[in-house]
């Protein structure tokens, strides 16, 4: 049952988004609806939305600008494309952006519907008691998970706050610091699942860490091909 949480949905297809937002309330979810990227904007400037689902090709503002916008201001709320294409640089490109899914029209409600289900359970699952330690040592750097600080030890100018996806990707690797972390593993513990989207979505984030890491040469991220990947630190000769 949705408990009155709140969606955001931007569709511009008038009959498409009065169907959808019908069938939403009848799941109990709270729906403010908006014709276009521009109102979508602000609408969510206007009140606090548990999940926004979005329409990609919309007039005066796409779904991908309106998205960007709202991850510049909430890094968290989960975020769900609706596209017409089933097109892999729209698939990356929301990616990049940050969005948790991605659904081609035409498609089930009842899908989405479980996909909503699954999307604000995760960002509400509660921590894993195994995961106690919360301050690594990766090389020259030091981590913060619950701070999602991470910081270069030589240069402490040098940091960066992590997005909650990040900072559970790369506390799961230095877990398993010098030892393969398994790509299903990762996806189902943060992703919630393992799929085409979800796996690319991963690959998005590796790339991401990389780049942080990059000032210490004795870190690197390898791709185990088939399995997953390793975060690796050599030792001080």
């Amino acid at each position: 049952m949705g408990n009155n949480q709140k969606i955001l949905l931007v569709e511009d297809d008038q009959n498409f988004r009065d169907v959808l937002c019908a069938y939403l309330e009848m799941h109990d979810y709270d729906v403010t609806i908006a014709k276009d990227g521009m109102e979508g904007w602000v609408m969510f400037n206007k009140g606090v939305y548990d999940i926004c689902i979005l329409d990609v090709m919309m007039p005066r503002k796409d779904g991908f600008s309106l998205a960007t916008d709202i991850r510049s201001k909430d890094k968290n709320v989960p975020i769900i494309f609706l596209t017409a294409k089933s097109m892999k640089e729209d698939v990356l490109k929301g990616l990049k952006i940050g969005a948790d899914d991605y659904m081609t029209k035409p498609f089930n409600s009842e899908e989405l519907l479980l996909r909503i289900q699954a999307i604000l359970k995760r960002s509400a699952s509660a921590p894993d008691p195994s995961d106690d330690i919360k301050e690594f040592e990766i090389g020259s750097f030091h981590f913060d998970f619950p701070l999602r600080i991470l910081s270069f030890r030589p240069d402490e100018s040098v940091k960066v706050k992590l997005s909650p996806k990040e900072a559970q990707l790369l506390r799961m690797f230095c877990v398993k610091m010098n030892d393969v972390l398994p790509r299903t593993d990762a996806l189902v513990k943060i992703w919630g699942k393992d799929d085409y989207f979800t796996a690319r979505s991963m690959d998005v984030f590796v790339t991401k860490l990389r780049k942080y890491l990059k000032p210490d040469p004795k870190i690197e991220i390898v791709n185990i091909h088939g399995n997953g990947f390793q975060l690796l630190v050599k030792e001080e000769v």
